[in-house]
């Protein structure tokens, strides 16, 4: 006999390991060495800060799946776990990535470029997998108002992955490190993004 899934016990799951991820950065707090107790302090606060929201972005998104669709299957399922275990990694490289700004020795071009490829690798690895939720829910769904939602959702998530691989290859080849080229690349996606909503929404003639 085939049960149908219970999607709150997927979702009770997922919050937990959002959850486990922020106590995670909890514990990491204020452990890097210096001898000014106060340049610890303000340096773990920001990374902490950034990180910590860019999590709760991330959760935000994933919740937002949920209320966007009531299909759950064995893929989608398969394909969260993958999206919650990247997650689990995807602060780290951040955190450090933001303590970088602030290092004035010891960072050469080839590490800061290594971290930015680790960043854009968890950055890519998370919105194909939620491209990919969008994609299966969207296959699956019979309502025409709803699929196009999960059609629009998939497209726009696929964009971050494109950024994301092209930042990659920005910082593979060290262009522009010394003024955070691979960064400012990430800035691609609100005008990206405003393109494909516009000529999603003409060609679809959704209001």
């Amino acid at each position: 006999m085939k049960f149908a899934h219970n999607i709150s016990r997927i979702e009770a799951f997922s919050d937990a390991v959002f959850a486990f991820a922020a106590t995670l950065l909890v514990v990491s707090l204020g452990v890097e060495n210096s001898d000014s107790i106060i340049e610890v302090d303000f340096k773990s606060f920001i990374s902490f800060a950034v990180s910590f929201f860019v999590l709760v972005m991330l959760w935000y998104l994933h919740y937002n799946f949920f209320r966007r669709t009531d299909y759950m299957d064995n893929t989608i399922i398969a394909i969260n776990a993958v999206l919650l275990f990247v997650v689990l990694y995807y602060v780290f490289p951040l955190k450090s990535l933001i303590n970088s700004w602030f290092m004035t020795k010891g960072m050469t071009p080839d590490k800061l470029a290594s971290l930015f490829e680790l960043y854009g690798i968890g950055f890519a690895l998370i919105f194909i997998c939620l491209s990919l939720m969008y994609f299966r829910a969207f296959k699956k769904t019979r309502h025409l108002e709803q699929a196009m939602t999960l059609l629009f959702y998939t497209r726009h998530f696929a964009i971050f992955v494109a950024v994301a691989l092209l930042s990659i290859g920005v910082a593979y080849v060290q262009i522009g490190l010394n003024f955070g080229l691979p960064g400012i690349i990430y800035s691609l996606l609100g005008p990206f993004c405003a393109l494909h909503s516009y000529l999603f929404f003409k060609k679809f003639k959704i209001s």
